[in-house]
């Protein structure tokens, strides 16, 4: 996942280990993604589109 962000460009990330099933991605303060929300992972290339399209 920081792969793919990172090839993108613009971003750096920095992954944070969890438990219990928590896949939360925030940037600048603000949550981007919520597994917990959502309840499901990402789609392949769906946190770089959003992390992209809110610029």
């Amino acid at each position: 996942m920081s792969a793919e962000i990172n090839e993108a460009g613009a971003h750096e990330v920095n992954l944070i280990g969890g438990s219990g099933g928590v896949f939360d991605v925030t940037a600048d303060g603000r949550e981007v993604f919520s597994k917990f929300k959502l309840n499901r992972f990402p789609e392949p290339g769906e946190i770089s589109r959003l992390l992209f399209d809110s610029e």
